[in-house]
């Protein structure tokens, strides 16, 4: 049985050493480059606007048309979608470190090519930037099943959970990072240069050709971080769980993790062949086995993920305009170029400080007590509640005496997206699925995730198009929009607890027992159905 292999048991029961914080920085190095490339998009969609389409003399700065901030923010996400599935089934073909390094230099190449789009006019210079952001993210889509799948399968059964988590929650420290690098930059343009407000002088607000390196630098940065982990990802050995149970070689799976745990392990090449010939462990995606032991765990993690994208997503890449729509962010006109971006920076690294990053780091801690499912339906609650908490009495919070308790209350739906869904949407299908299907499953839900981001990105953006006549002079998407858009977030996150329901608990037991490979040559049912009843809650 594949639970008994040597090389597996021992890295189930390893206890906490150096080896795991090192890939838990290693992989988490580039979540944190992931996070940092796809939301400081956001940070400098209104700067593009000022510097490419502001008409002269008009009584307000320019911003980009719906079709293009659409395009910008979103193409991305399409190509993370993308090589989220090209990316997880090729894991599962070559190898999971074979990839890796692939990944990197994809993002790396694309971040400082983003920055240096090129172009005469306004049209030519937007879509080249959309060209190389597609392909940033389509190495970004790269990283979230290779990074999952090889933490899940080095870690121990015991901690998996947070060592995942762990990963993941570098995604908040790339957001964090993102809003750092735009205030610096922001701060020192605006030191160097001071403008007066569009209000105040028109043209001396717009026309300095220095306001276009600030998006570049911005966009630019996201290289460094994934260009300092490359040489320690090619470093890494391929994972015991692939070498032994798909690619088939014992005697390199015991010699790889002999090293990494400082232990001697057997070869125990007679058990690998039993256990990768068993037909009940060769059967393929789209078998009517897959269908039977996993067909609804892939509906639930997928379901789940898509909800939780569509609200995530589109409370991160449009925070700047429900901080415009209430007014926590001046009007445009009130602000030179450089000053907006600074402002709309702080707002967002207020935020990720606060709340981002918190949520993250109570999942890493509790995961393994609590439970996925536990965690994950409980998250979804709150940010049902406080979504319509915010919608329903949304004229109330849109005054100016409580527009801090908008915020604060804003500020709790992100903790609880992190200490929720956001989290445990990845964790789990690096966890349920079998090792030659791991990362090819995981890369399918992700990309379910991706869709739903699309989706937010998309459809958030129409509906906070929304304009009061009487208000068209302000230039930000009033509370028609805004109101409505928070109702059907509220809405999608109840469907997404429904979802969970199909999700089975992965706490405490071994990557073999989830996937039903420690069954050797019988159903597998049992492990299956054991996982179920495992849940926090029946079903």
């Amino acid at each position: 049985m594949a639970g008994e292999l040597g090389v597996l048991n021992a890295l189930d029961v390893a206890k906490t050493q150096l080896y795991h914080f090192t890939t838990i920085v290693i992989a988490g190095m580039g979540f944190f480059t992931d996070a940092y490339d796809l939301f400081c998009i956001s940070l400098v969609t209104k700067l593009l606007g000022r510097i490419y389409y502001t008409v002269p003399n008009a009584p307000k700065p320019g911003t980009l048309p719906p079709n293009v901030q659409a395009a910008v923010t979103g193409v991305a996400l399409c190509g993370t979608l993308a090589g989220q599935l090209f990316f997880g089934w090729l894991g599962d073909k070559l190898g999971r470190k074979k990839v890796y390094g692939l990944t990197l230099i994809v993002m790396v190449i694309c971040s400082v090519a983003s920055g240096l789009s090129f172009g005469s006019d306004a049209k030519s210079v937007m879509i080249s930037l959309c060209f190389f952001r597609f392909w940033l993210g389509f190495g970004i889509g790269g990283d979230y099943p290779l990074s999952a799948t090889i933490m899940s399968e080095y870690a121990n059964k015991k901690t998996r959970g947070a060592f995942i988590a762990a990963v993941f929650a570098m995604q908040g420290f790339g957001i964090l990072a993102g809003g750092i690098v735009a205030l610096i930059v922001s701060s020192a343009f605006d030191h160097k240069y001071k403008v007066p407000s569009y209000k105040e002088n028109p043209e001396a607000s717009l026309v300095l050709p220095a306001f276009d390196y600030v998006w570049r630098i911005i966009l630019m940065f996201g290289a460094l971080p994934a260009g300092l982990t490359y040489y320690w990802r090619m470093k890494m050995p391929e994972t015991a769980r692939y070498t032994a149970l798909v690619a088939k070689n014992a005697k390199q799976a015991a010699s790889d993790m002999s090293k990494v745990l400082n232990v001697e392990l057997e070869a125990e090449e007679e058990k690998v062949k039993t256990i990768t010939e068993s037909d009940k462990n060769t059967f393929g995606l789209f078998s009517k086995e897959f269908a039977k032991r996993h067909g609804l765990h892939l509906v639930g993690t997928c379901a789940t993920w898509f909800l939780l994208d569509i609200a995530f997503y589109s409370q991160n890449l449009f925070q700047k305009d429900i901080f415009s729509a209430i007014g926590w962010i001046p009007p445009a006109q009130e602000m030179n170029a450089i000053h907006e971006v600074y402002k709309i920076a702080r707002a967002q690294t207020l935020i990720a400080l606060c709340s981002t990053v918190p949520g993250y780091w109570f999942t890493v801690v509790l995961i393994d007590y609590m439970g996925r499912f536990a965690i994950q339906m409980m998250g979804f609650f709150f940010m049902t509640v406080f979504m319509f908490a915010l919608a329903i009495p949304y004229d109330h919070w849109s005054k100016k005496d409580n527009r801090i308790g908008f915020v604060v209350m804003y500020s709790l739906t992100f903790f609880f997206a992190n200490f929720g869904p956001n989290a445990t949407t990845f964790v789990v299908p690096a966890e349920i699925f079998p090792a030659r299907l791991r990362s090819t499953c995981h890369g399918i839900s992700a990309a379910a995730g991706k869709a739903g981001a699309i989706v937010g990105a998309f459809g958030f953006l129409y509906a906070a198009q929304s304009k009061d006549p009487s208000k068209t002079d302000k230039g930000y998407p009033t509370g028609i929009g805004i109101k409505n858009s928070l109702i059907m977030l509220g809405v999608i996150n109840f469907a997404g607890m429904l979802f969970t329901l199909l999700v089975p608990e992965s706490k405490g037991k071994s990557l073999e027992e989830l996937s039903g490979e420690n069954e050797g040559d019988g159903d597998g049912a049992e492990a299956i159905e054991g996982v179920g009843s495992a849940r926090t809650v029946p079903v």
